[in-house]
């Protein structure tokens, strides 16, 4: 993704003034705002935390992409409330996800009516993803618990009824797939999304790096959507 990012980034007229991987982590806390818009942070979960708190501290306002660090995100968003600064976070930065995102949730408000449906949801990545499930179906799942009076919880491979059963499968260079499903003894309903590529996420990434500019606080992909 830092490599699809940067290729967009420079496509659109944008300057890359400093990269920062496990080779050079110290230059993380050399960084200036006078020289540096926006930070973007698309890592590993257990260095996330720690590159946003840094930026934050340096005045820097940052985008993060990464996912599976959800147990460290309440203490960033007080911290970048306490400086004062930006924080966009989002668990998927695809225009097409974003729309999935808002389908999924109207449809768990229509299916809470109707009791016969189970749901389930599977959700395919490459070899390389870290987290399972993902951040997109971990915000799938929210989204369906938030409307769906009998699921209280997901939990990976669960039989419990309360619970959002998801399947997470690791597989080749699959850029993203995600289901979700309702099933009854009549018939079957299906939603899903399919990434083609990487492209899609990182040009999202970029445009809220665009839009970020004079923005204030903590934001996510509902404030740039509009939603």
């Amino acid at each position: 993704m830092g490599h699809a990012i940067e290729e967009i980034a420079i496509e659109r007229g944008h300057s890359i003034v400093a990269r920062i991987d496990d080779q050079n982590q110290e230059d993380l806390n050399k960084l200036s705002k006078e020289e540096i818009d926006v930070a973007i942070e698309f890592t590993i979960p257990q260095s996330a935390a720690q590159n946003v708190s840094a930026c934050l501290k340096s005045g820097i306002p940052v985008v993060s992409g990464t996912t599976g660090w959800n147990d460290k995100m309440e203490e960033l968003k007080a911290l970048c409330q306490k400086l004062n600064g930006t924080f966009f976070y989002a668990s998927n930065f695809s225009l097409g996800v974003n729309i999935f995102f808002e389908i999924n949730k109207r449809l768990a408000k229509i299916m809470n009516r109707f009791n016969d449906y189970s749901v389930d949801m599977e959700e395919i990545h490459h070899i390389h993803k870290k987290d399972a499930p993902s951040g997109t179906a971990i915000t799938l799942a929210e989204g369906i618990i938030e409307n769906l009076d009998r699921i209280n919880d997901w939990k990976l491979d669960t039989t419990e009824k309360d619970q959002l059963k998801i399947i997470s499968i690791r597989e080749g260079e699959v850029p993203g797939t995600h289901s979700v499903k309702y099933r009854s003894d009549s018939d079957l309903i299906t939603i899903s999304h399919e990434a083609k590529g990487r492209k899609g996420f990182a040009l999202g990434a970029v445009l809220v790096c665009e839009w970020i500019n004079d923005k204030n606080g903590i934001l996510t992909m509902k404030d740039f959507l509009d939603l």
